[in-house]
């Protein structure tokens, strides 16, 4: 049995346990509070035997985070559209007039686009993101301004303490997470339990946006990652893996051959693919790699890592030997000059090694080191290069950053 440590507050873990109890394999744990200011304090009584933390909503879980109290594995229940679909039918069965609305947490997009799907037409929409530091007493601020200039405008909280401080005062309601988010959320946090191999191994989340019946093909095209598939939603699958089995599936992360074969079967098919140490933080870089999947059009995929680094991956399998010698292709992707691209082939062609520091590269091509450092963050960027470790330079000095290129 998984042990669960479900954090929260208390009606939010009561529902919460009640899902993940229904669940095999998983044994939850109530861990309630009644103020999320309470969250390192619950957390320092967690027992030892705590396998995942679940916390109800992204606010406990960015406390926890901040006060360094993050378990190994640890995720939130997300709050998305479903969850704002639900509010409003309970705000129009009650029969109130929607002149304008206040929304936290979720994010802008989604909530705008869920309301234009809807067909809610409000007179205005605010919309206040969450965003790490953001506390009760600014998502309360956010929702009495709207109020000021509209004494119709309702207000959408996901933070029980925000809803009980300006309930009485003015027009709210609550959110709560789908019983399908708290299911995907488990089912997320369980896949990551089952493929750290190690405590440096780097997760992958994947989502796919495809047609339901696309189930049984792409489990097929991912068996290459050792990949766990799981069907989200209508169009939506889950994929977990690790840093490794992706990397030599997609070449280095620069191909994804399966759009190509499945994009007759299958007209829409995007992928985003979120590399992180932890399980949310995998998940948040997958959404941002299908934000950015959708850009492209009906048949996409990119990879999302830390610091804003996006790549996207191309449809078509390239041997290795040809995509080397397409240098002016590499180029235009690494946004550098094909001069400069095939100097560092040749460099590397005749090293001992694919690997190299801004050191070596500065006084092969005859550059500052800060220029070395843009051509090989670039070539990161670009998936052609990886940051490997560092190593010592002769005599004193700095650890050198080592990289290994793939050209």
């Amino acid at each position: 049995m998984i042990t669960v440590a479900v954090i929260g507050p208390h009606d939010l873990v009561e529902r919460t346990v009640e899902v993940v109890g229904g669940m095999d394999g998983m044994r939850p744990r109530p861990h309630p509070y009644e103020h999320e200011r309470e969250t390192p304090q619950v957390l320092r009584e967690l027992g030892s035997d705590v396998d995942i933390q679940l916390f109800t909503g992204v606010v406990p879980y960015q406390i926890a985070s901040a006060h360094g109290l993050l378990g190994r594995i640890a995720g939130y229940v997300e709050y998305s559209g479903s969850v704002l679909l639900s509010a409003l039918v309970t705000v129009l069965r009650a029969g109130t007039q929607l002149t304008s609305l206040s929304i936290d947490t979720l994010d802008e997009d989604e909530a705008r686009g869920t309301l234009a799907e809807a067909g809610v037409q409000a007179d205005a929409v605010r919309v206040l993101p969450y965003a790490p530091g953001t506390d009760a007493a600014t998502l309360v601020a956010f929702h009495r301004r709207a109020h000021a200039d509209d004494p119709g405008s309702i207000a959408l909280t996901c933070l029980g303490s925000v809803y009980d401080e300006i309930g009485e005062t003015q027009p709210a309601v609550r959110l709560a997470p789908a019983r399908s988010a708290i299911r995907l959320a488990v089912n997320r946090l369980r896949l990551q339990r089952e493929s750290m191999d190690s405590g440096d191994a780097q997760l992958v989340l994947g989502i796919v946006e495809a047609a339901a019946d696309a189930e049984h093909a792409l489990a097929g095209e991912l068996a290459p990652l050792g990949a766990s598939l799981i069907h989200t939603g209508s169009r939506e699958f889950l994929v977990v893996t690790t840093r490794g089995p992706l990397e030599d599936a997609t070449a280095e992360f620069t191909e994804l051959p399966m759009l190509e074969r499945l994009r007759a079967q299958y007209p829409t098919l995007r992928v985003g693919f979120g590399l992180g140490g932890s399980g949310a933080e995998a998940h948040t870089l997958a959404r941002r790699a299908l934000g950015r999947a959708r850009q492209l059009g009906r048949v996409a995929a990119v990879i999302s890592l830390r610091n804003d680094i996006d790549m996207t991956l191309s449809r078509t399998s390239t041997p290795r030997s040809n995509q080397r010698a397409n240098t002016g292709q590499l180029a235009h992707r690494a946004g550098l000059s094909v001069g400069t691209l095939q100097r560092l082939q040749d460099y590397l062609r005749h090293a001992t090694s694919p690997e190299v520091t801004t050191r070596e590269l500065s006084e092969h091509l005859g550059v500052q080191p800060r220029t070395a450092r843009r051509i090989l963050n670039r070539l990161e960027r670009a998936g052609i290069a990886r940051d490997v470790g560092s190593r010592n330079p002769e005599g004193s000095g700095r650890p050198l950053v080592v990289y290994r290129v793939y050209l």
